[in-house]
Parts: structure tokens; sequence; C-alpha cells
């Protein structure tokens, strides 16, 4: 088995049947890629979309089903499971192109022990579908980012897989990647190794959700920090005496409630404008910072 795409999902029932159906019509042949898909607790119809692909599926397709319990374990699990030479991740909001396991081989035939880091176009919808033409306005700079992103199996398996310690929403691929890297581990860009990542505008009932993750990925952040000191850790985090100074400031000055009430009460189901969707991510990354300070000063940290 030549590759493994590894995806775990929850709650997604409609969005998976995109993306496995864009899984199991690969280019490269049945015998030289499998799926392992993580069901992590779902409570909607998903078991029912994986029975039905449970049948269709031409190559090896396993399942492994737990009680939610994260994405650092899950993934673990679907490691666990894995027989495919090289590991690609993929998270279940992803849309994966004819060629994309074929193009993650063909990177990892030129650097076989290296990272291959996909590319990503970002999309509001799946049924309208951009050009999969990639360019540089949807490059990120991460160097192990689980939304396109393969390795060699037992490259993965050598550093123990996911620190299962990341328990909430947030920096566990980051940590992942940062572990490699002081392993020496190199990494390469090949942006034909493409898939669409579908990034709907929020709700006006999203806005709250969009808080609690920023304040779980603020504790996460605090985590990182305390696993990796160094320098590209606290960038990547804002946790530094600048962004944290600024931020600080911005508290003072109470600027969260500027941008509740310019926000307003959410009226009615419907997708943010542009201009409050800068309103609630600007609420959101100040409801991060607020998070991170609380969670530097827990003794956990």
């Amino acid at each position: 088995m030549r590759a493994t795409i590894q995806l775990c999902t929850y709650n997604r029932a409609a969005l998976l049947e995109r993306v496995l159906d864009a899984c199991l019509e690969q280019t490269v042949g049945d015998r030289e890629y499998e799926i392992v898909l993580v069901d992590d607790g779902s409570a909607d119809s998903t078991s029912s979309v994986i029975e039905r692909w449970r049948g269709r599926a031409r190559c090896r397709f396993t399942v492994v089903s737990q009680l939610n319990a994260g994405l650092a374990k899950a993934r673990n699990a679907g490691i666990a499971r894995a027989t495919g030479e090289r590991i690609i991740f993929i998270d279940d909001d992803v849309l994966p192109l004819p060629n994309f396991v074929e193009e993650h081989l063909r990177a990892a035939a030129r650097h076989p022990a290296a990272i291959v880091r996909g590319g990503a176009i970002e999309v509001e919808s799946l049924d309208d579908l951009p050009p999969p033409i990639w360019s540089i306005k949807n490059y990120s700079g991460n160097y192990f980012w689980t939304t396109n992103v393969s390795a060699p199996l037992q490259t993965i398996r050598a550093i123990g897989g996911f620190d299962e310690s990341f328990s909430e929403y947030g920096w566990e691929d980051i940590d992942v990647g940062l572990r490699l890297r002081e392993r020496g581990v190199r990494a390469v860009f090949h942006p034909e190794a493409l898939v669409y990542h579908y990034k709907p505008r929020p709700s006006t009932e999203a806005v709250e959700k969009m808080l609690r993750q920023s304040r779980a990925q603020a504790r996460t952040a605090a985590r990182l920090v305390t696993l990796h000191p160094g320098w590209r850790a606290r960038l990547a985090t804002g946790i530094n005496p600048v962004q944290r100074a600024y931020h600080r400031l911005l508290r003072g000055l109470r600027f969260a409630d500027r941008f509740r009430r310019k926000l307003g009460e959410p009226s009615g189901e419907r997708a943010l404008s542009r201009d409050e969707l800068r309103t609630a991510r600007a609420l959101a990354n100040e409801a991060y910072f607020d998070e991170l300070e609380r969670a530097l000063r827990s003794p956990r940290s």
C-alpha cells in the first residue's frame, strides 16, 4: 500500500458525503491507496453516510468509531490503523482533486523522507468551485498543516503521533510539525497536490462558536508554548511581549465592547456581511488574547 488518506469527522454528515466521493475518485490504482476514517463520536447521520460509502468503496476503506475525544486522539486512532507507506492527512471539510494522491506520491518520490505540503484553495461553496489553479493568495506557511499534508507513516509513528494533551481546539498539528522540524525532517511545498478547503462565510448564529473556539485555541496555545518555548511557537501563538502588550492595551481601551456594540444582536440566521465578518473576527481575536492571559496564569500552563 503506497498511501493512506487519513481524515477524522465530527457531525458533518452532509459534507462528508462530498469529501468521501472525492477521496474515492483518485487517479491512482485502487490497490495503491486506502482511506482511514475516524468518526469522533458524531451524533448526526454520519454513521449512515459511512455505511453507504463502505459499500461503494473500491479501495480499502477502514472506519474507526470512538466516543468524542478530540482531534489528537482521533488522529492517533487513524495512524494506528494506517498501512500506507505515506500517510496523507486531510480534514472533513476538504475536497481533494482526482490527482491528489498521485501528486503527493510524485513529490514523495523526489523527497522520500520529507513532509509534503499540498496546496489549498479556500471556497465558500462546494457547488461553485473556481478553476483548480493555486495562487500565492492561498499560501500557508505552516510546516505541518493537516488540511493537506503527508509524511512517511513510520516518521509519524516514530515521534509518537499526535500529543493527546491537546484535547481542545487548535495547535495539535503545529505541535507535530515542530517536533518533526526538531528532528530535522525537511518539508517541501507541492501545490499540485491540490484541495478545495470549504470555508463558508460565518452566519450570525456562528459568532458565539467563533468566540468559544478562540478561547479554546488560546488554552491550547499556552500548552504549545510549554512544550515548545522557542521563538517559532511564541510568534505563531502571540505569546510574546509585543503582541501581548498590544492586546493588553486594547483590553484597557475596552475594544471588545466596541466590537460587540458594532456587531449588535444577531437578527435571524443569515450570513454575516463583509463588515460584520471583520468585526466578528476582531472580537474573536480579542477573546483569544483575553483567554490567553488567563491560561498563562494557570498552573496547568
